[in-house]
């Protein structure tokens, strides 16, 4: 990337990004000793704007967030204020001089996403909290505009993409040998399972979701290429992390969202017609819909326990409704969603607000053992009813459209990528699988509001974007 040291930006923005730190140390005095390792990121994202953003890659899977040591206001240390100074930098430059490529604003990924922040914008001005609404607006900004968007000016480089997927492999199985160890501590106990990853990750629902979307892209990075034998050893090392901590990570939608993926790369591979996929879906709604009565009676059948110590026990328990407190639990948010959508069906409450506005929403046959009412344990545990009580139905439809954009546009890349460019059909087959299993992780958990989450997801379309483009271009040269 061209050398930006002459301009007057980096100066203005040096200002501006140690005026922000020193808000935050205002805000919470124990940061001060922050502030000149904040300066110091300040200067290399100015002067070495490509390695800083790299490394965000291998910062993401170690961040902490503060709020758990201050209880302050929640930041993630070190990757969401370099984020949020990589975006003002980002876009003064692209002011200044532009150097993204304009095909970027033709992708359907953009649109869709474009579309979303329009949906936020309008959402925010109507909500209950706005305040908190234009905070979930400048966080998801400071996600979308450097990884997404400014991503595919260093992306051009493969690279910098291979680079980008292996520190984040790297540092996601430091994560989990730290947890692992500490979870030895406690003879790996399924309710010590659930918070040994912290500091690093909050609980086991984010740790297994993360752990889950790094498995298909180690073992993609194994079979892209021929690797010389230490390379291999170590790929087959971090196989092998990687599924043990999966395993241990106690997380059933994890397990079953590696299932999911499994089966969206068999249908992707064998190119198996999109007609014969929908018309199989619409047979099972239909025999859901005929036979939903006594589903409902086998369900209630169901008492196993997810701290049954059986793995198929454990996958069963998945569907236990009757006495499983965390899935009764996760019935109650949606139960609360769906009426906070009823309510206000067209704008919601606003983004970010679900956690202000549920509580009156719990009805008393709904209530668990684990439920609360005052409304304080988080979101709504899936990212598609969380949009949908928050932003309404418009917020429902902006986030699938999201989710079909970066499928077609995944697929429809694999579909075109000659067979002779074997490892980026490898690659882009182990990001299908990888963004399939945090999809399917959506319909249970939302965690696109993290960093954890956000950094690999937005970066691994920004990835295919400019592998788009980059396909393109090369055929037109051919013709």
């Amino acid at each position: 990337m061209r050398s930006i040291a002459n301009a007057t930006t980096p100066y203005v923005l040096a200002i501006v990004l140690a005026a922000i730190f020193a808000v935050f140390i205002w805000q919470d005095t124990s940061l001060l000793t922050l502030f000149p390792i904040g300066l110091l990121l300040v200067y290399f994202a100015i002067y070495q704007t490509e390695k800083v953003f790299i490394s965000l890659a291998f910062l993401t899977p170690l961040s902490v967030n503060i709020e758990e040591f201050t209880q302050s206001f929640g930041l993630f240390l070190p990757t969401e204020p370099l984020l949020f100074g990589m975006m003002l930098l980002l876009v003064a430059m692209e002011i200044q001089s532009p150097f993204l490529k304009k095909e970027i604003w033709r992708n359907p990924i953009i649109h869709a996403v474009l579309f979303y922040i329009l949906i936020i914008i309008i959402t925010a001005i109507t909500s209950s909290h706005q305040l908190v609404s234009f905070k979930f607006l400048l966080a998801r900004l400071w996600f979308i505009v450097p990884i997404l968007i400014f991503g595919t000016h260093f992306f051009q480089k493969e690279k910098n993409r291979m680079q980008f997927l292996w520190l984040f492999i790297i540092a996601t199985c430091i994560a989990i040998v730290y947890s692992l160890i500490h979870h030895s501590f406690y003879g790996f106990g399924e309710k010590e399972g659930h918070w040994v990853m912290w500091p690093l990750f909050k609980d086991h629902t984010i740790y297994g979701a993360i752990v889950a979307l790094v498995l298909p892209l180690v073992i993609a990075i194994y079979f892209a290429e021929k690797h010389s034998p230490l390379t291999q050893a170590v790929l087959i090392l971090l196989i092998i992390i990687v599924l043990v901590g999966l395993y241990y990570s106690y997380t059933r939608a994890a397990w079953l969202s590696i299932i999911c993926a499994a089966i969206v790369c068999l249908v992707v591979y064998y190119r198996i017609n999109f007609k014969i996929v929908a018309g199989i879906g619409l047979v099972a709604l239909i025999v859901i819909f005929f036979k939903w009565d006594q589903i409902q009676m086998e369900l209630g059948r169901n008492k196993y326990e997810h701290t049954t110590e059986s793995f198929d026990e454990r996958l069963q328990s998945a569907t236990n409704v009757t006495t499983d407190a965390s899935n009764l639990e996760r019935i109650n948010r949606w139960s609360c969603a769906i009426a906070m959508f009823e309510q206000r069906p067209i704008f919601g409450y606003g983004p970010g607000t679900y956690a202000f506005e549920y509580a009156p929403f719990q009805e008393p046959e709904n209530l668990t053992i684990i439920s609360t009412n005052f409304g304080d344990m988080g979101n709504a545990h899936s990212e598609y009813l969380g949009a949908l009580a928050e932003m309404g139905i418009f917020g429902l439809i902006s986030l699938l459209g999201i989710v079909v954009a970066i499928f077609f546009s995944m697929i429809t890349l694999y579909n075109k990528l000659p067979l002779s460019e074997t490892k980026n059909r490898v690659l882009l087959m182990g990001m299908i699988a990888a963004t399939t299993t945090y999809f399917v992780h959506a319909f249970l958990n939302n965690f696109l509001d993290t960093d954890k989450a956000a950094v690999p997801i937005w970066a691994m379309c920004s990835m295919v974007i400019i592998m788009g483009i980059q396909l393109n271009n090369k055929t037109i040269r051919k013709s």
